[in-house]
């Protein structure tokens, strides 16, 4: 291959604006080439969210065929449904990245944007417990980490910071803590790893409710390091490639409550997303 590879284990959405579809453009808007492996196919709008997850064996040769014909770069890790599939996504993974060569990226989905439960207990358990130590970085919202340390929704920046430090604990290298939900008229988000925490700042938008911003920044970053980047840098631009889709000129209305992304706009206007 002769630019980088990314690899997305996700569930579909058939409107292409999250998921598997979501992540597979945003690679490409990035230079980088997109391959996946499917964990459930979903139906879901901003009223409904139904699942159907695939088998674990059929996951686990989804999964083996790429590694058996594509060098991958970077993996991002989305919805897995249930127990068993993330226990068999963490065997693949200490089956193909047993040496750590590979950037492994979890948004770990619990629930969808319109509330509809994306992974049972006993599989976010096994998330927290069995597959953060494999991460590279993990992105929780402050819902998702509030779920998984079994505390409070976090309130301030501070709160963000100190849980995010208990997210490390986990054993991954990073944790980025998004609060774009927390009052105020900056999107907050905590970034922590071994030697510290950066709270980074980002004016909100006035742009209502978009389809897909969680899946399409953790596949953002998830293409940006496997361009090379450090986790910080990653970060850094891929925040920046969604306030530029967030800028108004690259979002489709669909005709329902919420807009989709159009990720594509990077391959338009890169300066404007590396500014």
């Amino acid at each position: 291959m002769s630019k980088p590879v990314a690899l997305t284990i996700a569930g579909s959405d058939p409107s292409g604006g999250a998921g598997v579809q979501a992540d597979l453009k945003t690679f490409a808007a990035h230079g980088v080439y997109g391959v996946s492996a499917i964990t459930a196919l979903s139906a879901q709008n901003e009223r409904r969210f139904e699942i159907l997850p695939i088998s674990p064996d059929f996951i686990c040769a989804q999964i083996d065929t790429v590694f058996e014909d594509v060098r991958v770069d970077a993996i991002k890790i989305g919805l897995l449904a249930n127990a068993q599939i993330v226990k068999t996504v963490i065997e693949a993974l200490q089956r193909h990245n047993g040496d750590g060569r590979i950037m492994v990226v979890v948004d770990p989905v619990l629930r969808a944007s319109n509330n509809g439960v994306a992974l049972d207990e006993s599989g976010m358990v096994l998330l927290r417990d069995g597959l953060f130590p494999l991460a590279s970085l993990i992105k929780p919202n402050l819902a998702e980490a509030a779920a998984l340390l079994g505390e409070p929704v976090a309130t301030t920046p501070q709160n963000m910071s100190d849980q995010a430090a208990r997210l490390l604990a986990f054993g991954c290298e990073c944790v980025l803590l998004t609060g774009g939900h927390l009052p105020g008229p900056d999107c907050i988000d905590v970034l922590a790893h071994a030697s510290g925490s950066a709270t980074l700042y980002a004016k909100k938008q006035a742009v209502g409710e978009v389809h897909g911003t969680g899946c399409t920044l953790t596949s953002a970053i998830t293409a940006n390091l496997a361009k090379g980047h450090v986790a910080s840098k990653a970060v850094d631009l891929a925040r920046g490639y969604l306030r530029g889709l967030l800028g108004g000129r690259h979002q489709l209305n669909m005709n329902g409550a919420a807009r989709s992304l159009d990720h594509m706009f990077i391959t338009d206007n890169k300066t404007e997303y590396e500014r």
